[in-house]
């Protein structure tokens, strides 16, 4: 583990020990397999309530049938067809927004999202490393390095033994080390992308580095070849469509060279080049097959290497292939290692697709790096040299970034592990980000709304457009209620990401789109988007995002009570850790349109919004009914923050207006719903009114981030959200599975979980995420740790669902939705940590002024 660094020490400090033995693999993060998965849902809406009304049924089948098997489309939810669990995933490759490739912590490439938003599961069998080692000039040992047995490629030496192999993951590294049974040699391979915070070019780069470390252990040199091999497409029936071919190519800059093969993947939409290349130096010997079958047995290429430990490296471009073939490349990195000595090998991979089109084939995209790389599809080489000459700059800036959290002797390693490991998503959660047009102008930009925000232009021009799916089984871009949770990580991380997003969701709010729509699932008719009314998602990959918006079929999200109130909360929190006051003026009349807008919903005029019974907020199988601890909490903290934003703006009136109703609305929200311990999930005095929510204090989690609840600036009392908090602990969190598994969405006063809905009776992880940084906030650090490490454990150690954290599970291991955007929330419980550390080093109170992060 040569130069892994105090990072992987962290980790493997952390982790290893654990392991269990899968597959032949240690894997440092334990998979208990679960038993046979009871998918109950893949949708907001859970199936099997959806099944106790046959007509919502026979809807649903009718709309999914039209979509998949007419339209040929993809379900933006697939209740039918769930995506499978698989405990095999690892770190993900690529920065942010031009696609990733999974690669398992078996070593195989095995998830890959090239085409924005669309998801292919494929392990394909040719993308390998394989090793070779010669001593005196014979071949002593040539293994692939997979623990794979094959129907193909049976003239490779498959079936490593996995117990000499160990795997180490960090976000966004990877480390694999191989012990070579019998050869005194010991391989480490780091795993190296781009995903630097606060770095707007090297991020957006689609690229992997691969640092092979060689330990050579045994008293005579060793000559070591590092053979990666991949297949010219990603698995999919694409790969045998016809007209791909591949060709050699070596660049030299700056006194660097790099050389490898190309591998032009021709299919008519969103055609890419693969680049599969090595680092020429010193010592270092560059070889490569152009082509071969992966379909075959693959005994030309082992041959090649097998007898001199180098490819036969031929000049000229591949034949195209024809339709039904297949084919693949290999380039080989070679070096001498003396006794008792150690060697390096640089290798990457590189995808450029830099014009994309979305399911609607509508509009042609340019993603983010074609600023820096250009568009015409023939920057891999370019790629290739900057990833492999700057891939030690990452490397410094990422050990920078994450260096002081990891020797943090207070915070425990599975915390470390799931801050950084979660931002996987941040990536792999089918992330596009993309170049605006030079000649772009306002009214391009969603109809005329644009023009009434002065800033649009330059914010977007400047960071381009950034895009995210709810998860990766629920394929909505953007989706508003549940970014509100995920958000902490993009403004704490790339700040400039988070005010783009923002200014796009602006520029929907003040448009309006008069195209009725029925709704699936209600079945009613209502418009897609009202004016002054925060959308659910800004679109579908499968047709053309930005342009029709609000993807999401299951209801009317119009009136939902927490869209209009999460945009508020998170432009004031944007502004008090960005300090960007030009954002906050641009913001400022589209947060007073949304609340004029929520106004309406407070029935009684009383100061306290009501839910309708009806789903109208991010809980959408749990219905609300009343004055709710839930809304009303958002409601009352976008009302304080919207007295904040007034006061910083000069805008007395307003600052009046929103002032007398926090008071008025502070005194309904206790009176309605404080029980003496906690806040009663509603109003309604319904059998389960009186439930224990564990989000009820959401609220207070954005005023505590921003600095709005201390003494005479507090909106609840703060001995309330204590007793809450330690209600909540006690109840949702240590009379649930025994505290082992993070917090029940809802409790019974009695301490049997709310059973009332499906999403009651579940565990959200982005949701225990976002109530451990609330504690932490008030003082409960202790019981913060516990409560998320009961959903760590779940989900990474005993579910296996490394790199693919769902939305949700219950106490019996039943889950829903792989990979979802909400558990980025983790990095509130960071932003709460880091205010509380300033808080004690400063012996001044805290004021109002942004913090820098």
């Amino acid at each position: 583990m040569a130069d892994a660094g105090p990072l992987m020490r962290c980790y493997e400090g952390s982790a290893r020990g654990r392991g269990v033995e899968t597959a032949g693999w240690r894997l440092c993060l334990e998979h208990r397999f679960p038993e046979q998965r009871q998918p109950y849902g893949a949708g907001d809406v859970p199936f099997r309530d959806v099944l106790r009304h046959v007509g919502l049924v026979l809807r649903y089948f009718k709309w999914w049938y039209k979509k998949t098997r007419i339209e040929k489309k993809s379900a933006f939810i697939d209740l039918l067809c769930a995506v499978p669990l698989q405990q095999i995933y690892g770190c993900p490759l690529g920065g942010i927004g031009g696609g990733t490739i999974t690669r398992g912590w078996r070593g195989e490439f095995c998830r890959w999202q090239l085409n924005p938003g669309k998801y292919h599961y494929e392990t394909v069998i040719a993308d390998q490393f394989t090793v070779c080692l010669r001593r005196k000039g014979q071949t002593v040992y040539q293994q692939v390095l997979s623990v794979e047995k094959p129907n193909a490629l049976q003239g490779w030496n498959w079936g490593y033994c996995g117990r000499y192999a160990f795997y180490h993951a960090l976000y966004p590294r990877a480390w694999m080390v191989y012990e070579l049974p019998g050869q005194n040699v010991v391989l480490t391979c780091r795993q190296i992308s781009p995903v630097i915070p606060h770095d707007y070019k090297d991020s957006s780069l689609p690229v992997g580095v691969f640092i092979w470390e060689v330990e050579n252990s045994s008293d005579e040199p060793v000559d070591v070849s590092i053979m990666f091999t991949l297949q010219n497409g990603t698995g999919t029936k694409g790969d045998g469509s016809g007209g791909h071919w591949n060709e050699p190519f070596a660049l030299q800059d700056g006194g660097e060279r790099v050389a490898g093969v190309l591998l032009h993947h021709c299919t008519p939409v969103n055609p890419f080049t693969f680049a599969v290349a090595a680092r020429e130096k010193a010592g270092t010997v560059i070889t490569h097959l152009t082509a071969f079958d992966p379909a075959g047995s693959g005994r030309d290429v082992w041959q090649d290497l097998l007898q001199d430990g180098k490819l036969e490296s031929p000049t000229g471009k591949s034949k195209q292939t024809q339709k039904g073939e297949v084919t693949a490349a290999a380039v080989c990195a070679s070096c001498t290692v003396p006794a008792r000595g150690h060697g390096t090998l640089e290798l990457a991979l590189v995808w450029d697709m830099p014009r994309i089109h979305f399911g609607s084939k509508e509009r042609l995209h340019l993603r983010r790096y074609t600023r820096f790389f250009g568009s015409n599809g023939d920057a891999a080489p370019a790629l290739s040299h900057y990833a492999l000459t700057h891939y030690k700059e990452w490397e410094r800036k990422i050990e920078a970034w994450q260096k002081p959290i990891l020797e943090d002797s207070q915070l425990p390693s599975w915390y470390k592990s799931a801050l950084f490991n979660e931002l996987y998503f941040m990536t792999d959660g089918g992330t596009i980000w993309l170049e605006l047009p030079p000649d772009c102008l306002p009214q391009d930009l969603q109809g005329p709304g644009a023009a009434q925000l002065s800033h649009l232009l330059p914010v977007l021009r400047e960071y381009g457009r950034f895009a995210y799916l709810e998860g990766q089984e629920y394929r909505m871009y953007n989706t508003y209620d549940v970014h509100f949770y995920a958000s902490f990580a993009l403004v704490m991380l790339w700040p400039k990401l988070q005010i783009s997003l923002q200014y796009d969701i602006a520029v929907t709010v003040l448009n309006e789109d008069i195209e009725p729509r029925q709704y699936l699932v209600c079945g009613n008719t209502a418009q897609v988007k009202l004016k002054n009314v925060v959308p659910h998602d800004i679109g579908d990959p499968d047709d053309e995002p930005w342009q029709r918006v609000n993807a999401y079929l299951m209801h009317d999200t119009a009136n939902w009570k927490d869209l209009n109130l999460k945009f508020v909360l998170q432009v004031y929190r944007d502004y008090y850790l960005t300090h960007d006051a030009l954002y906050l003026q641009d913001m400022w009349p589209v947060c007073q349109a949304v609340m004029e807008s929520e106004l309406k919903f407070d029935t009684d005029n009383d100061g306290l919004i009501e839910n309708g019974g009806i789903a109208d907020q991010t809980y959408d199988a749990w219905v609300v009914n009343g004055a709710s601890a839930y809304c009303g909490g958002l409601w009352l903290a976008a009302v304080r923050m919207m007295c904040e934003m007034a006061e910083v703006l000069g805008d007395t009136e307003t600052r009046q207006k929103y002032g007398a109703i926090l008071q008025k609305g502070k005194e309904s929200f206790e009176r309605l719903l404080w029980n003496g311990k906690y806040y009663n999930y509603d109003s309604s005095g319904s059998s389960t009114s009186s439930s224990i929510m564990s989000d009820q204090c959401a609220g207070q989690w954005f005023l505590g981030a921003c600095g709005l609840d201390q003494k005479e600036l507090e909106v609840f009392p703060k001995s309330h959200i204590v007793s809450a908090l330690k209600t909540i602990f006690e109840k949702n969190v240590m009379s649930f599975a025994g505290g082992t598994m993070g917090a029940v969405n809802g409790m019974r006063p009695d301490g049997v979980p709310d059973t009332s809905s499906v999403q009651s009776s579940e565990v959200w992880v982005g949701v225990v995420y976002a109530l451990a940084a609330t504690m932490i906030q008030e003082g409960l650090v202790q019981e913060g740790f516990h409560t998320a490490e009961g959903c760590y454990r779940t989900v990474w150690e005993q579910l296996g669902m490394a790199f693919q954290t769902p939305e949700a599970y219950c106490e019996k291991k039943v889950y829903r939705s792989l990979a979802y955007m909400r558990p980025l929330s983790i990095w509130s419980m960071q932003l709460a940590l880091e205010s509380k550390a300033r808080q004690a080093s400063s012996p001044t109170p805290p004021q109002k002024n942004p913090l820098h992060l």
